[in-house]
């Protein structure tokens, strides 16, 4: 392998998350406008949460820069220290993969139980990740 295979999974995941961000702007302003809306009356996440009926997208969109922050550095580690294998390319497409089904969940018919699941696994995917990573640099 080469090493840049890697940053494919971290493409899709810039993906997801521009996807999530135009779909958070095509609920958020036809939503503002119907109900006649000031921005300036949402400025803060407490007016949102008082004035905004559909904040999925929103809530979408601010928990793809939580978790997924430790996808992309530990990507970024695989590369720079050379431990992109088959097994740390398969955690991260199934990584992706998760969060794609996340955030599905959560823009679409929002059932937290099933969103939870996911969540959890997928989290789990990136703890293991860091753990083959630490384990290669511990060998090396």
């Amino acid at each position: 392998m080469s090493g840049k295979e890697i940053f494919y999974p971290m493409l899709a995941m810039v993906v997801l998350t521009l996807v999530v961000w135009l779909r958070l702007y095509a609920v958020r302003i036809p939503e503002m406008r119907r109900l006649r809306i000031h921005p300036q009356s949402v400025a803060t996440s407490a007016q949102k949460s008082a004035r905004l009926v559909d904040t999925r997208a929103a809530d979408n969109f601010s928990n793809l820069f939580e978790v997924p922050v430790l996808f992309y550095l530990a990507l970024i580690v695989a590369c720079l220290t050379r431990q992109v294998t088959p097994l740390v390319l398969g955690l991260a497409w199934a990584f992706v993969a998760g969060r794609v089904l996340h955030s599905l969940i959560q823009c679409s018919y929002n059932k937290v139980m099933h969103r939870f699941t996911v969540y959890f696994v997928s989290t789990g995917l990136v703890w293991i990740l860091w753990a083959v990573l630490a384990a290669g640099l511990v060998r090396a």
